[in-house]
C-alpha cells in the first residue's frame, strides 16, 4: 500500500442515505456456460451466468439499519475524538449533512437518526440471514428488503467483529434460500460471481474471476481473505460471492482503493471460515475458539539456518504459558510447529487461523520439529480467552 496515493484496505461501509431505498429483486434467466466466439482466434470469452443469477438472486436482500445520537448543532464543526460514537461514524459517515436524516435542520441537542444499507443472505427460509457484522454494528433497529419488495424487521442475533461475520433473523417464513458451498475447493482463475446492493441501488450482479487466495491484509489475526476482481463497492458489505454451481464461496466485505469505490480489488470472507461462524453465532449468539496457550514467532532466515532446515518455515514457540492445553499436552519453547491434523503452518497467522476455528475441547494433532526431529504432539484445545494476551 502507497501512503503517498492515499491507497488503502477498507471494509465496505453501510452506505448512509437519506432517500429511500430500492428493494432487492431477482433477475433474468438464461442457462450458464462458456459461449465460444464465433471468431476461433478471438481473444474474448464470454460467460453468461444469467440462469445462476435467477437461481440464487431471490434469496440476497438489502439491509436497511439505523441509529440515533445526541449530536451537534448546524455549524460544521466536528465532534471531538473519542467519542462512543466513533465506531458508528466511521462505517456508516458523518452525519449533519444536508439530506440526510438528523441533518443541518435538526435542532441542537435533538436525537438525529442515521441510517445505512448494506448487503445480506438467506440461508434458512425461516428468516436467518449472514450479512457483514459492520453493518449491523451498533445498530438500533434493522430492516430486511426482500427480493419481492416487502421490508421486514430484524433483529441482530450475533457477530463477530473478528471475522466480520453478523447473523440476524427476519420476521419473515417460506423465504428462498442459498447455500454455503466449500471455499478451500476454489482455484485461482475460477469465474465468480458477486451480487449486493451498491450504493444502496439494489440487486446488483458483477462477475470476476477468483484474483489470489490466503490474502492477509492486516485487518485482524484471522485473515485467509478470497481476492476477487468482480465489481464490489460500498453497500456490497455482507453479500455473497458465488461459484459457477451457485454456492456462496465467499462474503464480500473489503476493498483495496484510493477512492472508496471498485478498482478491481476486493476481498471476502471464506465460506469455510464463515459457515463455523454462523453455525457458533445460531447457537448461542457468540463465537468460542480453540486456544494453545503459547507464545510464536516466524522462523527467520538465521534460525532456520541454526537449526540446519532447508528454508525459514513454520513458527517457533518462544513460551509456553503454565497451566494450559500446551503446557498439559508438553510443548515446549523451541519447538517448530510446522501443521495442524496435517495442514501446512507456514507462517503464524496460519497457526492463530488454524487454532481458532477449531472448537474448543476437540484433541488436534501438532506436526512438530524437536531438536530437528519431526514429531507429533496431541493437543486438546481449550477456549481461546477475550484477550488472549
Amino acid at each position: 500500500m502507497q501512503d503517498s496515493a492515499k491507497t488503502r484496505v477498507r471494509r465496505l461501509p453501510a452506505i448512509t442515505m437519506a432517500a429511500a431505498l430500492m428493494g432487492a429483486t431477482a433477475l433474468g434467466s438464461l442457462t450458464p456456460g462458456w459461449i465460444a466466439p464465433a471468431n476461433a482466434a478471438a481473444a474474448v470469452i464470454q460467460h453468461d451466468y444469467a440462469d445462476l443469477v435467477a437461481k440464487v438472486a431471490p434469496a440476497v436482500v438489502l439491509i436497511e439499519v439505523t441509529k440515533k445520537a445526541e449530536l451537534q448543532p448546524a455549524g460544521g464543526q466536528s465532534l471531538p475524538q473519542g467519542t462512543p460514537f466513533d465506531h458508528f461514524f466511521e462505517r456508516f459517515g458523518m452525519p449533519g449533512m444536508p439530506g440526510m436524516p438528523g441533518g443541518q435542520d435538526s435542532p441542537f441537542g435533538q436525537p438525529r437518526e442515521m441510517s445505512g444499507v448494506g448487503t445480506g443472505f438467506v440461508i434458512k427460509s425461516d428468516g436467518q440471514i449472514v450479512t457483514n457484522a459492520h453493518v449491523v454494528d451498533g445498530a438500533d433497529t434493522v430492516t430486511v428488503t426482500l427480493a419481492d419488495g416487502r421490508k421486514v424487521d430484524a433483529k441482530v442475533i450475533g457477530s463477530d467483529p473478528a471475522t466480520d461475520i453478523a447473523l440476524i433473523q427476519a420476521e419473515a417464513k417460506d423465504l428462498p434460500t442459498v447455500s454455503f458451498g466449500s471455499s478451500d475447493a476454489l482455484r485461482v482463475g475460477e469465474g465468480v460471481v458477486a451480487i449486493g446492493s451498491p450504493f444502496g441501488l439494489g440487486n446488483t450482479v458483477t462477475s470476476g474471476i477468483v484474483s489470489a487466495l490466503g490474502r492477509d491484509i492486516h485487518s485482524g489475526p484471522f485473515d485467509n481473505y478470497i481476492q476477487t476482481d468482480a465489481a464490489i463497492n460500498k453497500g456490497n458489505s455482507g453479500g455473497p460471492l458465488f461459484n459457477a454451481s451457485g454456492e456462496v464461496v465467499g462474503i464480500n466485505t473489503a476493498i483495496f482503493s484510493p477512492t472508496g469505490g471498485s478498482v478491481g480489488i476486493g476481498f471476502a470472507v471464506p465460506a469455510d471460515t464463515a459457515m463455523r461462524v454462523v453455525a457458533d453465532l445460531a447457537g448461542d449468539g457468540k463465537v468460542e475458539r480453540g486456544w494453545l496457550g503459547v507464545h510464536i514467532q516466524p522462523v527467520s532466515d538465521d534460525i532456520a539456518a541454526a537449526l540446519g532446515l532447508d528454508k525459514a518455515s513454520g513458527v517457533l514457540i518462544t513460551e509456553v504459558t503454565g497451566d494450559t492445553p500446551a503446557a498439559k499436552a508438553g510443548l515446549s519453547r523451541g519447538d517448530i510447529v510446522t501443521s495442524v491434523d496435517g495442514k501446512t503452518v507456514a507462517e503464524p497467522r496460519d497457526l492463530t487461523r488454524l487454532i481458532a476455528t477449531a472448537t474448543p475441547g476437540s484433541e488436534v494433532t501438532l506436526g512438530l520439529l524437536r531438536s530437528g526431529k519431526p514429531v507429533d504432539a496431541k493437543v486438546t484445545l481449550g477456549e481461546r480467552p477475550a484477550d488472549p494476551a
